[in-house]
Order: C-alpha cells, then sequence, then structure tokens
C-alpha cells in the first residue's frame, strides 16, 4: 500500500506537486465538476476547509470530464468558476480521468485502498469523497450524494 502522500500530482497549470506537501494532514480529496447536480457541494467543501485548515485539513479537488461531460472547461475557467460562485480557497489540481486505462495513479491508489460498495473499484460520479488520515492512509470513501456537512465529524476525529 502507497502512502496517499507519495504520490506526484499535476496542478492546474500542468506542473508537478509533489504530495509530500500534504505529509502529516488529513485530507479530503475529491473528484469535482462545474455542470453537476452535486456542484453546490462545493459550499460545504470549502466550508471544511476553512473550519479546519489551521488544524492540519485540506480539501484537494480534482476537476473530472468523465461523467456526463459535466466539466467541460479548462483550468482558468474551472478556477475562475469556482473561485467567483463558490469562493473557493482549497487547492484545485489539474483536470483528471478517475477510472479507466488513463485514471490518475492518485485515483487509481485511492480506489484501490477504499473500494466501493460490493467491492467495485470504479468511482460512480463526481463529488466521490475520499478520507486520507495524517499517515497518508485512506480511512473512507464517501458517495457523491454524501454531503460534506455530514463528513464533519469523521475529519474532526482525525485531527
Amino acid at each position: 500500500m502507497t502512502k496517499i502522500t507519495e504520490l506526484t500530482v499535476h496542478a492546474a497549470d500542468g506542473k508537478l506537486v509533489d504530495l509530500k506537501t500534504y505529509a502529516g494532514r488529513v485530507l479530503l480529496i475529491v473528484n469535482t465538476a462545474s455542470k453537476c447536480g452535486f456542484t453546490p457541494q462545493y459550499a460545504g467543501l470549502e466550508a471544511l476547509h476553512r473550519k479546519f485548515a489551521d488544524k492540519g485539513f485540506a480539501v484537494l479537488g480534482f476537476p473530472c470530464n468523465q461523467f456526463g461531460a459535466q466539466e467541460p472547461g479548462n483550468a482558468e475557467e474551472i478556477k475562475n468558476f469556482c473561485s467567483l460562485t463558490y469562493d473557493v480557497s482549497f487547492p484545485l489540481f489539474a483536470k483528471v480521468d478517475v477510472n479507466g486505462a488513463d485514471s490518475d495513479p492518485l485515483f487509481t491508489e485511492l480506489k484501490a485502498q477504499a473500494p466501493g460498495f460490493l467491492g467495485t473499484q470504479a468511482i460512480k460520479w463526481n463529488f466521490t469523497k475520499f478520507l486520507v488520515d495524517r499517515s497518508g492512509k485512506v480511512v473512507e470513501r464517501y458517495a457523491p450524494t454524501t454531503k460534506p456537512e455530514a463528513i464533519e465529524g469523521d475529519i474532526a476525529k482525525l485531527l
């Protein structure tokens, strides 16, 4: 099992980001989309990020266009939408695939550590959430329908 914080990802500008930057923090990693029925969850994710950031917590958003083409924009458009509509301050990374042959290695590892319902590895839709503890291990996977505020207690326990 690989620690999530041992992986690298691409920033929205395409540069490599070493997730070691987040070592020792509790993370909520989410595949996001700007034109999804769950898009209003950005507000709840931002609220969690702001509430717990000073305690060692961060939300990491990864735009994904694999589900109904609900994230068609480029990095700048996504950033502007999130900032202007939901005042998002948590990091948004490069658009990724979360399923299939081109699945980003981060999401391949997240799915391996926290399979979905009945052991399935596939992510079913946008706003699937993975809670990662301070040691870099996934401790929980949440369905897209799980609202961010419902996760608050689990985050608090890890902090």
